[in-house]
């Protein structure tokens, strides 16, 4: 895909104080998923937007990266009018089975559950199947430039601007904006360079991400498997094709990676069940670290942080992304909400809107998924006891079942304006 430049004349090093006051309303600095989701969503705003990335090429694309994509963010992609591009490229998935290690009882979910008109429960995407669409549509957005390959090196917060310092071919070039978001991973330098602190903790577990082709259909059905070693998802993909993670302390999850193959599927398959026949291994297999974290602030003046850069949470549940889309569509309606009054986009009085809405809602997820790892990770008498009544109950009780589904499937908490449109 060819990347678009500057549209209008800049020059190195040009300075902040120019009489013209800025060259953005808004600049995101990060063009993955989340940054392209925020630009798109903005595409009728009349605000003029810039997008920055720093690499050509997606290590998430590399290592063939699949996520869950909740109804909630289904239904944001469809306001913004990119999901169509997106649907025929991912799986999806009408039930989720959901069992702790060799105990009986399953919970199981369907579409019915939530009594709503859509016939699936979510869908599973690869990296690409969300990044290129969305590419694709921001590239033909004509009030958003998009810059590739390009480096912050320096913000500069000043009253009315924030000045950016932009490294292109080896030149430094500046531009102003009235907002600077942040949407540039959970190490992200725009944070850290604004001295947001953070809180949170490594897991004493690592996930292990593979892709698998079973012998039997999957039935467009998720699973997740509590073991004590940790949750085991098993995620349909296109191609009767699935996706696996798997997490395990970091030990065992470096010593089942550097298994061989047939080693690594015997391992796999003790976890997996026989229920859909022998697996076959597509691919190479990763290990990755996983982490719960929450920045103090998701705002300063004139700058606002989405998706990783803002928080980060255990994958049980496949819920980081989609807090990543919601965090968007909320500062998306936020900000050109604001815009349409006249507003200053970048005032820490518009922007602590935003983080009223989605500071609180993250941390609530964060909790859950947390709280789900450690009840379930474990095998304390008590707690297997207590996780185990939980399952049967919520099974057998269709308030608390249709709660909870609602709660991982994001349709608890308040829905930005985009997703309310269907």
């Amino acid at each position: 895909m060819a990347l678009t430049q500057f549209t209008q004349t800049i020059s190195p090093q040009q300075p902040a104080t120019d009489k013209r006051g800025y060259d953005y309303d808004l600049v995101i600095v990060g063009g993955g998923i989340v940054g392209l989701t925020l630009a798109a969503a903005l595409k009728d705003s009349g605000l003029n937007i810039l997008l920055i990335e720093a690499k050509v090429t997606s290590a998430s694309v590399a290592k063939g990266q699949a996520y869950a994509v909740h109804l909630l963010s289904a239904l944001i992609y469809q306001g913004i009018g990119v999901w169509d591009k997106i649907v025929p490229h991912i799986a999806k998935y009408r039930h989720v089975r959901l069992s702790d290690a060799d105990y009986p009882d399953v919970v199981e979910f369907d579409a019915a559950d939530i009594g709503r008109n859509s016939p699936e429960l979510g869908y599973v995407a690869e990296h690409q199947a969300l990044l290129q669409p969305l590419q694709e549509f921001v590239q033909k957005c004509p009030n958003v430039n998009y810059l590739c390959p390009a480096e912050v090196v320096n913000t500069q917060h000043q009253p009315d601007i924030v000045a950016i310092d932009i490294k292109i071919s080896e030149q430094i070039y500046t531009v102003r904006s009235k907002l600077l978001v942040a949407a540039d991973g959970s190490r992200s330098p725009i944070r850290q360079a604004a001295g947001i602190k953070t809180h949170g903790w490594k897991y004493w577990q690592s996930c292990i991400v593979a892709f698998v082709k079973p012998e039997k259909p999957h039935n467009d059905t998720a699973y997740e498997r509590f073991w004590p070693s940790g949750p085991f998802a098993i995620l349909p993909l296109p191609g009767n094709r699935c996706r696996i993670v798997w997490t395990a302390p970091h030990e065992e999850a470096k010593a089942l990676c550097a298994l061989d193959d047939e080693q690594f599927l015997a391992e796999l398959s003790r976890r997996y069940g026989d229920h859909m026949g022998k697996l076959e291994l597509l691919g190479d297999r990763f290990v990755f670290q996983v982490q719960l974290m929450q920045s103090d602030r998701y705002v300063l003046p004139r700058l606002a942080l989405v998706g990783d850069a803002a928080h980060n949470c255990h994958p049980v549940g496949g819920q980081g992304l989609n807090l990543g889309i919601r965090d968007a569509a909320a500062l998306a309606q936020v900000i050109q909400t604001a815009h349409k009054k006249g507003e200053d986009i970048g005032k820490i009085q518009v922007l602590k809107r935003y983080e009223r809405w989605r500071k609180l809602e993250n941390l609530t997820i964060l909790g859950f998924t947390d709280l789900l790892d450690r009840m379930f990770s474990n095998q304390i008498l008590p707690l297997v006891a207590v996780r185990r009544l939980g399952l049967w109950l919520m099974q057998r009780v269709p308030v608390l079942k249709v709660f909870a589904l609602k709660l991982m499937i994001g349709l608890k908490g308040r829905s930005p304006q985009l997703a309310q449109r269907f």
